[in-house]
């Protein structure tokens, strides 16, 4: 349980993002450099990353966050220093599929995760998730 002026509050999410086309392009170190990516932004959002991981051509993320937050500002923020960081640390891999200096796909997916049975559940499937090669 977290506090914030005069509330107290628990607040989680999953959140999926795909790469553009759905191009299988995430390696194991391009995930690794995400993880720390999301974790630097969301602390600068007062959030945190919970459980973080994916697969060649998606991530999942379960963040904590608080009531104040506006989360479509928050996931476009996300995607947009992510793919920056990206395609500038991984020019030479990303120009195999992309020309134009795309990396996330428009869309992305969100769910409110409830304390208890769910938010284990979803931390299980996030961490199950088949980790791409090198």
């Amino acid at each position: 349980m977290r506090t914030m002026n005069h509330s107290t509050f628990e607040i989680y999410y999953h959140i999926t993002f795909q790469v553009k086309y759905r191009h299988k392009c995430i390696t194991a170190d391009m995930l690794m450099r995400m993880e720390s990516i999301f974790r630097d932004t969301l602390n600068k959002w007062r959030s945190s990353l919970i459980e973080f991981s994916g697969e060649a051509d998606h991530i999942h993320m379960v963040i904590e966050t608080h009531p104040s937050l506006n989360l479509s500002q928050l996931v476009a923020n996300l995607k947009t220093v992510s793919s920056r960081y990206l395609r500038k640390e991984y020019q030479e891999h990303l120009s195999k599929y992309f020309w134009k200096p795309y990396f996330w796909s428009k869309s992305y997916g969100v769910k409110s995760i409830s304390r208890g049975v769910d938010l284990t559940k979803i931390i299980d499937y996030v961490r199950n998730q088949e980790k791409p090669a090198n």
